[in-house]
């Protein structure tokens, strides 16, 4: 069985888990933590960075590269379009996920929740509020108007787009930061659709859990 090593509150790991959820792939979690010294993740991820996977002795690290190499080994249901101009607009929408929302997400969350409760130091305060400030909102009010009728960001049906680009917003929230459904409904709304599907909500309710044992801590 393939073993996945990483941990649930990273987007990255949340996403290629509900990846794995959507193309029904059995396999293991094992919880690994910021840089941690298991030999079986040190291996799989040199760099010491989650997620990664060990496929029946293939390794390899990395959200994006991991999906695309399960994207060829098991095409079905495909989450990657073959249209080429439906697969750019997935392959942007998870660069946006991983290199713009989750850095903004990540300035909250790191210097909020991981630095004081999972590393024993302070965080940087006023960066993580400079970021909910600044940069938070100009990234949700092009999301909101990114988000077609169909609910979904790329064609009629769920892709990688959607897994990646609602992952970081899971950490937003853990922070404390509301994404208030009048000012935007279509993330609101497409959001609770895609967290509440069966590859998603087991593991946000137990991050969830999580989390409250973490802050009330």
């Amino acid at each position: 069985m393939m073993i996945v090593y990483g941990s649930i509150v990273s987007p990255f790991v949340r996403k290629l888990l509900g990846f794995l959820g959507e193309k029904g792939l059995d396999f293991e979690l094992k919880g690994v933590g910021i840089g941690d010294p298991d030999p079986g993740f040190r291996a799989a991820s040199p760099l010491g960075k989650m997620p990664a996977i060990d496929d029946d002795g293939f390794l390899l690290a990395d959200s994006s590269a991991i999906i695309h190499y399960l994207e060829a080994k098991y095409p079905e249901p495909a989450l990657i379009p073959a249209d080429p101009e439906a697969r750019g607009r997935t392959v942007w929408w998870d660069e946006f996920g991983d290199t713009v929302f989750a850095a903004c997400g990540g300035k909250m969350f790191f210097n909020r929740i991981v630095a004081p409760k999972f590393l024993g130091r302070d965080g940087d305060l006023a960066a993580a509020a400079e970021a909910e400030a600044e940069e938070l909102p100009k990234l949700l009010a092009y999301l909101e108007s990114a988000i077609p009728a169909s609910g979904y960001l790329v064609g009629d049906r769920l892709t990688l787009a959607d897994l990646a680009a609602v992952s970081p917003l899971v950490n937003v929230r853990h922070c404390g930061v509301t994404i208030d459904a009048a000012t935007y409904p279509q993330i609101a709304a497409w959001s609770e659709a895609i967290l509440s599907r069966p590859s998603m909500a087991p593991w946000i309710a137990k991050e969830e859990r999580m989390m409250a044992k973490v802050l009330a801590g």
